[in-house]
């Protein structure tokens, strides 16, 4: 029986191209994660898009003296264009500045504020004499009152990742001009989260399944007390309240942003010509939801967004599980955005492929701690592991058969008791490593399946085709046939990592269908030039694919070609070189 599968995937927001740091911790895992449940015939649905509000895109804005739907536009448009290139199959990823949003947020926001989850309040905010206005949460920077980090921000701390009020901030500086604000009062709206207090703690109670670092973070947070959070802003740029009078407010992003995967469900079954489809993996109970998030939003996913659902409907799904992954370093440093100390997607792309990115990415993804991209383990993973252990198997397999058995899958003799061997190590590892990316645990079923594509290597050394063709062509015909069966297997657990060269092999081994389906950029269902991204499903999806290779003797191969390419060691250096350079 298919699943229903929802596949959440944080908002970035779109001040600025996308970093390696990104799509290590949140994109590719949730992509991996799509891709072996459409190969399962489970339904999917993997919706995102770009945060169009907030600070982040007024301060850019600011700074280059253009106006933030400007901002916001350049970046969407870019972000689209990097998942494509990347490979990250979003069934839609929008953004929240269309009507459709709006239309949600706002009805959530009226509802909450009309069973009195939502009150208004005086706060204390900080406010710049100089520029004279309240200064939102990321117009505010100072040192953090818990770590001690002096850059930290009005509403996080980048270093030890608590959530922050500017006023607690020590030293507060406005970002605009440098000046120290002052505090003063003004009216502003809270949810009332204590009110969900016992509530979230019994879903917490639930969630046995969550990463250990989940659930202490969640339960250290709520247990130090949950406090009512601001959820307008003094801003232009935003969704405006929707109650008569504050129509000059806008919504917190923080609360409006998270609605983004509510809101995106309804826009993709929009898209569909299925106004309804949505509440497939929103109302039915066996429907499971998986939110893909860095370690520093896991407060507003796993106990501000559940809160905001029970407040709001109660009949709609609260998160089944966020696998929220720990942070990527670059090069012994942390990633940083102002200081240019970052390697960025799309400048990534233009030099080398995705699949490889995706393989040492996946090898080295933070999903209990913090992980470190080095170029040498880069370049050493492409070629040590990929192209040498996988990349070469395929090709020397492949052109062995192209030369000596006409580019046919050869006829077998009788299976010995080493072919059976191998045939059987690797029909296990399809439960083995199922379950493995089933349960998120993404590095260990890539390490599963290349050290099957290492004991294939050793089979081939053992029976070494080349020499037995010499004496006996029957039997080399039954260790290629026993061989060509293995990759196509290892092709398929490989697939959900490396979705661009597993097509390729898919077509080379003779497949007139295809694995995954198209990744496009298009308009989307609102008018106004609005673009999304959209994933179009093959024709063979829909069916469980996740099963050992019948590939049959006597079909024709296409001729082979390399999957990967060797990178040469001077490419350490000089991108390390490009690195400093860009950072200066």
């Amino acid at each position: 029986m298919p699943e229903t599968i929802g596949v959440f995937v944080a908002w970035p927001y779109a001040n600025g191209d996308l970093h390696l740091g990104h799509v290590a911790g949140v994109y590719i895992p949730a992509d991996t994660f799509a891709r072996y449940h459409r190969l399962r015939g489970n339904r999917v649905l993997m919706v995102s898009g770009s945060d169009a509000h907030g600070t982040p895109i007024t301060v850019a804005a600011e700074r280059e003296g253009v106006t933030p739907e400007a901002i916001f536009k350049r970046y969407h448009r870019r972000f689209l264009e990097t998942y494509q290139q990347l490979g990250i199959s979003f069934d839609l990823f929008t953004h929240t500045h269309t009507a459709n949003h709006f239309r949600v947020a706002q009805e959530i926001f009226r509802t909450l504020y009309e069973k009195g989850y939502i009150f208004t309040q005086t706060q204390t905010q900080l406010y710049c004499e100089y520029d004279r206005r309240f200064l939102p949460d990321r117009y505010v920077e100072g040192t953090c009152p818990y770590c001690g980090y002096p850059n930290a921000r009005g509403d996080q701390c980048d270093h030890c990742g608590r959530t922050l009020d500017a006023i607690d901030l020590i030293d507060p500086r406005c970002r605009l001009c440098g000046q120290r604000p002052v505090p003063r009062e003004t009216e502003h709206f809270f949810f009332d989260l204590p009110a969900f207090t016992d509530r979230l703690l019994a879903y917490l109670e639930r969630q046995t399944h969550w990463r250990p670092n989940v659930q202490h973070f969640v339960r250290n947070f709520i247990q130090d007390g949950l406090k009512p959070r601001p959820v307008s802003r003094d801003l232009e740029w935003g969704i405006p309240l929707p109650l008569p009078g504050y129509e000059h407010k806008v919504m917190y992003v923080w609360f409006e942003a998270v609605i983004g995967y509510l809101s995106a469900s309804i826009e993709w079954a929009l898209a569909e010509g299925q106004p309804e489809a949505w509440q497939a993996w929103w109302r039915d109970p066996g429907a499971r939801g998986y939110y893909f998030i860095g370690k520093d939003n896991i407060p507003f996913h796993a106990i501000i967004w559940p809160a905001e659902l029970m407040g709001y409907d109660e009949s709609l799904n609260l998160p089944y599980d966020i696998p929220a992954n720990e942070f990527l370093n670059l090069e012994g440093q942390q990633f940083s955005t102002s200081r240019n100390w970052a390697i960025w997607v799309p400048d990534f792309l233009s030099r080398y492929a995705p699949d490889p990115l995706r393989d040492y990415l996946t090898s080295i993804a933070p999903e209990t701690r913090d992980s470190e991209f080095t170029w040498q383990g880069f370049v050493e993973r492409n070629n040590n592991e990929l192209l040498a252990t996988w990349g070469n198997l395929v090709h020397r397999i492949l052109t062995f058969v192209q030369a000596r058995f006409e580019g046919c899958v050869p006829e077998p003799g009788e299976l010995d008791g080493r072919d059976h061997l191998l045939l059987d190590q690797i029909a296990t590892g399809f439960q083995r490593i199922g379950d493995l990316y089933a349960r998120v645990e993404l590095k260990a079923a890539q390490r599963e399946a290349m050290a099957l594509a290492r004991e294939v290597n050793r089979y081939l050394d053992e029976k070494a085709p080349w020499f037995q063709i010499r004496e006996d062509r029957a039997a080399a015909a039954t260790t290629l046939f026993v061989a060509l069966r293995a990759i196509d297997s290892l092709k398929l657990l490989l697939a959900p990592i490396l979705p661009f060269t597993s097509e390729q092999l898919h077509r080379l081994l003779g497949y007139r269908d295809r694995l995954f389906g198209d990744i496009v950029i298009e308009p989307g269902p609102e008018t106004g030039g609005h673009e999304v991204l959209r994933y179009r499903p093959a024709a063979s999806e829909g069916r469980d694919r996740w099963a050992p290779s019948e590939l049959e003797a006597g079909r024709p191969l296409l001729t082979p070609h390399p999957l990967y390419q060797k990178l040469e060691e001077s490419v350490i250096e000089e991108e390390r070189q490009r690195l400093l350079a860009q950072s200066r």
